[in-house]
């Protein structure tokens, strides 16, 4: 019996898989990942979010298809955003702890593979002596060069795999500060609530009346209809920009945020933007126009506005 199983908190999985049953395959085709975490498959990127039913569905018909059993149940209850933050938070802490572990296990064995090539390199004839062929010692003389070359190849690409592991560890310290980057929650509320007011307008919207060969209101039975369909995609949406709100709100508090906006700021005065003072051209209402070292103009949104100096006449330093 095999299971496929859709919940917010799990993402979709593919249970009661045995190796050779000949499930690996079909699983691969419908782009699924294998898990040993999990000892399932799973569809990628999956979690906390709404079942792919379309998906879903051609991969049991498959399996089916192919001599299983197949059950499918799906929970499309969303959580809240504050516990997918906080378990995607873990995982992010729990996923550099264990590159950074793994960085260092590549460092040493960087460091052992070095070793092994100098230990190779010492028994090389002292000050470059040739190989002397027909010598009794040409053979051991090429051993050795072999073996100094295998060693040194394979104290680089250990090098490399440390580099590359100390990388990504690196990447994945900074991951979670960098969803929290002010700008980057800024333009997530942005988005989010964008994506709100899409809903919400899908309510109401006309509809196309093919009869009549153009649009027409939609009738309260269409509207109760589309509002039980995107009722929860509504809900969570609504959650997550108050969340995020909530966010941008405290580093705006903290001073860790800034909140300028074209009340504050008017054209003439001096703005801050990626540590460099520019003159104001333009204040819009969700961005700022400033003058640039060059013949054209630059505009950033105004989460990216560090200072704000009024009517400075000189532009001070960069510092």
């Amino acid at each position: 019996m095999l299971t496929i199983t859709h919940t917010h908190a799990a993402g979709t999985i593919l249970e009661g898989t045995e190796r050779g049953d000949g499930t690996g395959q079909i699983a691969k085709a419908h782009r699924l990942r294998w898990s040993r975490h999990l000892g399932a498959w799973y569809i990628p990127r999956s979690r906390d979010r709404w079942a792919s039913h379309r998906r879903i569905d051609a991969l049991a018909a498959a399996l089916r298809t192919a001599g299983h059993e197949v059950t499918v149940t799906i929970d499309n209850t969303a959580r809240a955003t504050e516990q997918v933050e906080a378990d995607a938070t873990h995982r992010a802490a729990a996923r550099a702890d264990a590159l950074a572990a793994k960085a260092d296990r590549k460092a040493g064995d960087a460091a052992a593979a070095w070793e092994r090539h100098e230990a190779a390199v010492e028994l090389l004839p002292t000050g470059g002596e040739p190989v002397k062929i027909g010598h009794h010692s040409e053979h051991r003389h090429r051993r050795a060069i072999s073996k100094a070359w295998d060693t040194l190849g394979r104290s680089v690409a250990a090098s490399e795999e440390a580099d590359e592991s100390a990388r990504r560890a690196e990447t994945a310290a900074h991951a979670t500060g960098a969803r929290h980057n002010p700008v980057t929650v800024t333009n997530r509320v942005r988005a989010l609530s964008a994506d709100l007011r899409r809903y919400e307008r899908q309510i109401i919207a006309d509809v196309y009346d093919r009869a009549a060969g153009g649009f027409r209101p939609a009738t309260e039975d269409e509207r109760a209809r589309r509002a039980r369909r995107l009722d929860p995609l509504i809900a969570q949406k609504r959650d997550q920009v108050a969340y995020w709100t909530a966010v941008r709100d405290q580093q705006i508090a903290d001073g860790t945020a800034t909140n300028y906006g074209p009340g504050a700021v008017r054209k003439g005065d001096l703005v801050k933007i990626r540590d460099t003072w520019r003159r104001v051209v333009r204040a819009n209402q969700k961005s700022v126009t400033v003058e640039t070292d060059y013949s054209w103009t630059d505009r950033a949104p105004w989460a990216e506005v560090q200072d704000h100096r009024p009517g400075a006449p000189d532009q001070p330093d960069s510092n």
